[in-house]
């Protein structure tokens, strides 16, 4: 069984609230990142996400959209992550394994393919 209900931070000091999972396997929370590509103040930001069904074998995969926050901007922007949790290391604790696909507004269409990193 995938506990992924609480508080979790990384070595960053980025930090993210989940809520427990719902019989659906959807969860909401929050994310407060501690890093960013801009000047403007980091607000908290909400989160909704799914995991993969409890039955389901091996390790537990799940994947969440953040709606990124930040004072003063009208058009946020939006990142997925896919991740993996993985068993406990001697000492270390928990460890989620991810992967970030950011999209950001870009001024036109032509510039599409610069809009996720």
């Amino acid at each position: 069984q995938c506990d992924l209900q609480g508080l979790w931070r990384n070595e960053l000091g980025s930090n993210m609230t989940l809520s427990a999972l719902d019989t659906a396997g959807t969860f909401s929370g929050s994310y407060h990142t501690a890093v960013a590509a801009t000047n403007k103040q980091i607000l908290v930001s909400p989160l909704q996400g799914v995991q993969q069904h409890p039955a389901a074998k091996g390790q537990p995969t799940f994947g969440f959209t953040v709606q990124w926050q930040f004072a003063g901007t009208a058009v946020p922007s939006t990142a997925s992550r896919g991740s993996q949790r993985s068993p406990a290391h001697a000492g270390s604790g928990e460890t989620l394994e991810p992967t970030w696909l950011l999209r950001e507004e870009v001024p036109s269409r032509r510039d599409a393919w610069k809009a996720t990193r």
